[in-house]
């Protein structure tokens, strides 16, 4: 059983700034790309940033320069750091990860999703 938990959305005036975390727990072997996605209402869920094993990251346009990601593979946790943030990045944040778990691994599945967290940006 693999659970991610995501953790910092709330309610900010734009310009502010949010850190987003998302910690993996259960029976993981290993972790590959973790990545943050969002979904406004009436949208599809759009990437937002994603960071390889190795600690590469990407970004969607809309954030570079803003938003920045990173993880601790030690804690199995990503961060996402949010800056001058506006009202259009409101939306629920989703992070996904593809994991390697005691049942499956040498295969990452990428099928886990944490729960959402709101981030609301008032203008």
């Amino acid at each position: 059983q693999v659970q991610l938990a995501e953790s910092g959305g709330g309610l900010v005036q734009a310009g502010g700034s949010l850190r987003l975390s998302c910690a993996a727990s259960g029976s993981i072997i290993s972790i590959d790309a973790m990545g943050w996605y969002r979904q406004a209402p009436g949208k599809q869920r759009e990437l937002v940033a994603r960071i390889d094993s190795g600690g590469t990251t990407t970004y969607a346009d809309s954030v570079k320069g803003r938003f920045s990601l990173s993880r601790d593979n030690a804690k199995n946790t990503m961060y996402l750091q949010m800056n001058s943030l506006k009202p259009e990045d409101t939306a629920v944040y989703y992070c996904n990860a593809g994991i390697a778990t005691i049942m499956t691994p040498n295969t990452y599945d990428y099928r886990y999703w944490g729960q959402g967290t709101q981030v609301t940006v008032s203008s």
